[in-house]
């Protein structure tokens, strides 16, 4: 069993991609072979099943599936074909909608299983999370959320991101700017806003990343301004939203007594001490 294991992760994570942002990706010509699919027909007709998956679950295609072309060499001939880069969600719905038959699609469906599980927490589960662990969870969130939003916004012409970061502080926090948030917040310099907030305050970010992200998406041609316009008017329909439902602004909501930084610094520390103890 331990054997089927390492194989397996070794098997997805040698196809694995990094890009200039961090992020991992798998390329799905190299998946299509992995798993055993030697025509591209007859896996293109799998992602397209992966990809109304996606949307049936509410997620963004586009930011699963990215659309690319790339020049293959056959011969003294070159001729571009059609490609994807995949997150590892993506991965997970095509080995779901593959064909079983196939050994190295079983394989597949075990790995990336496993592997999309640790990153996700169903409701329930969440539900039992104390507060600084539910901030620990949506911070990441804001993280991962931030990655995709800013090279979105990097497609649309956004270089001044500064202020592209600010028009959707200000649209959610009535004007105020992230360092306008931080000295409300009686922050040191530099210290990051995000740290600083509960679980619910980085609730309302999350909503505001995601859906300026998918906005975006969906802006036809580069232009910094209207990328930033959007930031913000997608900030002042989140805090709208709030409004309606009689929630909290997220200037009032309360600030932790501690910082993320100073939480994950506790348990390291605490792990060292247990370690210590031990010996």
């Amino acid at each position: 069993m331990n054997k089927i294991k390492e194989y397996t992760e070794k098997t997805f994570e040698d196809i694995k991609h990094i890009d200039e942002y961090g992020n991992e990706y798998w390329e799905a010509r190299e998946l299509q072979l992995i798993l055993g699919y030697k025509e591209w027909r007859y896996f293109s007709a799998v992602i397209e099943k992966a990809q109304i998956a996606c949307s049936k679950s509410n997620n963004n295609i586009n930011s699963h599936f990215g659309v690319y072309t790339k020049i293959v060499v056959a011969g003294v001939t070159s001729k571009s074909i059609l490609d994807y880069r995949l997150s590892r969600y993506a991965c997970y719905l095509i080995v779901q909608n593959a064909n079983p038959k196939f050994k190295e699609v079983a394989l597949g469906q075990t790995y990336f299983a496993v592997q999309t599980r640790k990153m996700e927490l169903t409701e329930e589960e969440y539900g039992k999370l104390t507060e600084d662990e539910k901030r620990l969870y949506r911070r990441k969130q804001t993280k991962d959320g931030n990655k995709i939003l800013y090279k979105v916004a990097k497609e649309k012409g956004v270089k001044n991101f500064d202020k592209f970061t600010n028009a959707g502080y200000k649209g959610l926090y009535n004007g105020e700017t992230a360092n306008d948030i931080a000295k409300r917040k009686g922050l040191r310099y530099r210290e990051d806003i995000l740290d600083n907030m509960g679980s619910v305050e980085l609730g309302a970010n999350i909503f505001r990343i995601t859906q300026t992200e998918a906005l975006l998406e969906k802006q036809t041609e580069p232009s910094e301004q209207i990328a930033t316009n959007t930031h913000y008017r997608v900030g002042k329909a989140v805090r709208n939203t709030i409004e309606r439902l009689g929630g909290t602004m997220p200037e009032n909501l309360p600030t932790p007594n501690k910082s993320l930084k100073e939480i994950e610094r506790d348990k390291q520390d605490n792990v060292i001490k247990i370690g210590k103890d031990n010996k």
